[in-house]
Order: C-alpha cells, then sequence, then structure tokens
C-alpha cells in the first residue's frame, strides 16, 4: 500500500485536501472520484518513520476479530453478498487498521478477485489459518459455516490464553510492586532513620546494620545494578535467538511442576482446537498440522508436530510420535490414536480439545489460589523485616532516653 496527497473539489466547489491509501496512483483517483470528489492534484507521499503506521501488538484485538468474524457469518447467512458485507462491515468497525483492510479487500473483489486472494494479500491481519480455513468455504459454497467455526475457534482459544494471563498476572504484579516499596524504602526512608539514630550515638541491632549495609550497596552501586539488570534482560534475548538453546529452554520449561503442566496442556488444547476446526473445514492434513505449527512458540512441541508430519507422509499415524514423546499425557495420545482408528479424528480432536480447555482453567484457579497468599506472604516479610529494622532501635533509644 501507498500514500498519496491529494488536491480535490466536491460537488459545489469546495476544495478538499488530504490523505488516501491506495495500491497505485489509479486506484487513488478512482477511490476519490468515487467519493464525488473531481481531482485537482494527486501525488505520492514517500515513506517514512513519521509517515508510516507503527503498532505496539496486534493491530486487530481477538475480541474485534472475533466479532467481525461472527457479523460476516449473520450477514452471509442472510443472503447478502460477499460485497456488500465487506461494505457493511467496513462501516461498521471502529478499528482503524480493520477498516482500511477491509477497504482494501472490497476494491480487489471488485477487481474481479476471490475473497481468499484479497485476504492473502494482509497476513498481518489474516492469517494463514483463517484464509484456508476461508477458502475451503468459499470453494464448498459453505461459507457461512466456515466464519462460525472461525470465530469460535478464535473465541476459545483467547478464553484459554486470557485465563492464563489472569493467573500470571496477579504475582507479576506485586512483585513489582514489592521492588518499587523495597527501593523506596531502601533509598528515601531507612537512611533518614540511621542519620537520626547516629546523633544519639545509639548502636544498631544486626538486623538494622543488614538492612542498612543494603541500603548503602543501593545508593552506592545503583548504576551498576540497572546495568546488570539491562544486561541480563539483552543476554536472555540472545540466548532466545539461539535454536539450540531455546529448544532446550523450551523443553524444561515444560518440566516446571504446576507451571510447565499450564503451558503443557495449553498448548495441546490449542493443537487440538486448530487442527479440529482445520480439518473440519476441508483443509489436507499435512496442510494442516503445518499451519498449526505457525501458532505454537514452543520449539520442543513444534519438535513432535513435525516428527508427525513426516510419520503421515511415510504412511504412518499422527499419534505416532505424540505416544514415544513421553511429555504428552496418556489420555491425549490415546483419544489421538482411537480418533485415527475409526476414522473420527476430527470429532476427538475437538473432544481433546474440550478436555484440556477445561482442565487448563482449573489447573489456572488452582495456580492462582496458591499464589495470592503466597505473594502477600512474600511482600509482606520483605516490607515486615525493613520496618522491624527501624522499629527495634527505635524502641532501644526510647529506653535510653527514658
Amino acid at each position: 500500500m501507498a500514500s498519496f496527497k491529494y488536491i480535490a473539489y466536491d460537488f459545489y466547489g469546495r476544495e478538499k485536501r488530504g490523505k488516501i491509501k491506495a495500491y497505485n496512483k489509479a486506484q487513488a483517483i478512482n477511490q476519490l472520484r468515487n467519493d464525488g470528489l473531481k481531482v485537482e492534484s494527486i501525488e505520492a507521499i514517500k515513506e517514512t518513520i513519521w509517515t508510516k503506521d507503527i503498532y505496539i501488538g496486534k493491530p486487530v484485538k481477538t475480541s474485534e476479530f472475533v466479532l467481525f468474524l461472527e457479523q460476516f457469518a449473520t450477514l452471509m447467512n442472510a443472503g447478502i453478498t460477499i460485497v456488500d458485507c465487506i461494505d457493511i462491515l467496513k462501516v461498521q468497525t471502529k478499528n482503524k487498521v480493520l477498516k482500511e483492510t477491509l477497504t482494501y479487500i472490497e476494491i480487489d473483489m471488485k477487481q474481479g478477485n476471490s475473497l481468499t486472494e484479497a485476504l492473502r494479500k494482509h497476513p498481518r491481519i489474516f492469517p494463514p489459518i483463517t484464509v484456508n480455513i476461508i477458502h475451503s468455504g468459499e470453494a464448498s459454497g459453505s461459507l457461512d459455516t466456515a466464519l462460525k467455526d472461525l470465530s469460535n475457534y478464535y473465541k476459545k482459544r483467547d478464553e484459554t490464553a486470557r485465563k492464563i494471563k489472569t493467573t500470571l498476572t496477579y504475582p507479576v504484579v506485586v512483585l513489582f510492586v514489592a521492588m518499587a516499596v523495597v527501593i523506596f524504602m531502601m533509598v528515601v526512608v531507612v537512611p533518614q532513620f540511621v542519620d537520626m539514630f547516629a546523633q544519639f550515638d545509639a548502636e544498631l541491632p544486626a538486623i538494622t546494620q543488614a538492612v542498612l549495609n543494603i541500603s548503602n550497596f543501593i545508593q552506592a552501586w545503583w548504576f551498576m545494578i540497572g546495568l546488570a539488570f539491562i544486561l541480563l534482560i539483552f543476554g536472555c534475548f540472545l540466548l532466545f535467538r539461539y535454536e539450540s538453546t531455546r529448544k532446550k529452554i523450551d523443553y524444561y520449561l515444560l518440566k516446571v511442576p504446576i507451571l510447565g503442566n499450564i503451558v503443557l496442556k495449553s498448548n495441546i488444547a490449542n493443537i487440538t482446537r486448530t487442527l479440529s476446526s482445520l480439518l473440519k473445514n476441508g483443509v489436507p492434513i499435512l496442510e494442516s498440522i503445518q499451519l498449526v505449527q505457525e501458532t505454537i512458540s514452543n520449539k520442543e512441541i513444534r519438535q513432535t508436530l513435525e516428527e508427525a508430519r513426516s510419520s503421515l507422509k511415510r504412511g504412518g499415524t499422527l499419534s505416532g510420535p505424540f505416544i514415544e514423546n513421553k511429555i504428552y499425557p496418556y489420555l491425549m495420545t490415546q483419544m489421538i490414536s482411537v480418533g485415527e482408528k475409526t476414522g473420527s479424528l476430527e470429532k476427538m480432536l475437538e473432544e481433546t480439545a474440550k478436555i484440556y480447555e477445561e482442565d487448563v482453567e482449573t489447573v489456572s484457579e488452582q495456580l492462582k489460589s496458591l499464589l495470592e497468599p503466597f505473594t502477600i506472604i512474600f511482600l509482606s516479610i520483605i516490607v515486615g523485616t525493613i520496618i522491624l529494622a527501624i522499629v527495634v532501635p527505635m524502641f532501644d533509644l526510647f529506653n535510653q532516653i527514658n
């Protein structure tokens, strides 16, 4: 996409200046003419870091994308043409990026391209899984069903991810608050009381002396501590860039008690849900597994999927590599195996997804109930120790004065 700045006049002769995005100059002029404007001049804007749109995270939230798919399916079910559906959704959506993308899709389709071809030009908004399922629905004449399946798929996936994030957010926030409180007390509060004790030539208890030493260390070496923290983050980032190191980290992550269990089960739910949705909509199994791999970040699990794909190419089974790798639960491997033997793989994958989505919810709630009191106790011990280090010498000082 390119950006163009233009000068045009409306029906009443009023001058209009602005910017417009299009694939080329001719398309930009046609868009302005369709809006009832007479183009006086138009020229391309050279893209720089100042004019380029920069987005942090996803340009379209999952909740917005699910709503778009549900509305699209409803409009299709009502018998409205695809181009008209896109036009209605473009006007209705409040997301700027999605609105622009739908505008370009509508233009592409009016020029004779299929919906699938138009979507493929926007991989950041419409990932390969979405495009492939829509392609199958478009080819089979069941696009509305494919859109409903996609909305359910993304909704379930978002619910699972949200539960895990909610569980882990609380302890992380408490940890950062604890660090901020400790640093403030060590740098601001403790030194003031120590100066007061020094005026009375009071002997400091061991706990107060220990806290004072830590406070002095932080004040003297704060720059080096900050630099070490930055270097640690940078070092971790570099380590994750190496394939072999990343794979080992991902493998040992799955072995961590409780947390590893959540990571594994959430990935199993993601794999089975995605694979079931793709197979249900007629995507070939080898292509489906490759698409599933793109949704998995854990290298150890991706390796198993690659082995499963190779096994199917050789005439083997999907369940074989999962059974051989002992990290996967027996229930999961047996359900996939039974699905293959009975010819109901798609259904068994969906049932497996339901089981592990519920399991992730249960384990997440259990972990949250364990972490909440633990983090409160942890914060209380740290803050309590610092307060105790201040209060104890104060009582000694009052006794001396009395």
